[in-house]
């Protein structure tokens, strides 16, 4: 994951053709989210690059969705958060069963 991270901090940086310290502020969350919801556990379960390669999309897809219903920005965490609510509670239940 350290070795995806550098490569797309790369590709950020020379398609700003700038660095800035603050760049990527706020990213944190989005990250988490795509690993969850590409199935990894936060009980210390496996995960996998495809897996969250495709939470990543059905985040994007998410937003692109909430977007264009006319949420405003300021309401994304707020579902992007409860997204993340749901994949936990999810996760549990496979874990019981």
């Amino acid at each position: 994951s350290g070795l995806t991270a550098g490569i797309a901090a790369m590709v950020y940086l020379l398609r700003l053709n700038i660095g800035s310290p603050i760049a990527g502020v706020g990213y944190e969350l989005n990250a988490i989210a795509a690993v969850i919801i590409g199935g990894t556990s936060l009980s210390g379960g496996k995960g996998s690059i495809i897996g969250t390669l495709v939470g990543a999309c059905i985040l994007q897809v998410l937003s692109t969705g909430l977007q264009l219903l006319g949420v405003g920005d300021n309401f994304k965490p707020i579902v992007i958060g409860l997204v993340i609510v749901l994949a936990v509670i999810l996760d549990a239940y496979r874990e019981r069963l």
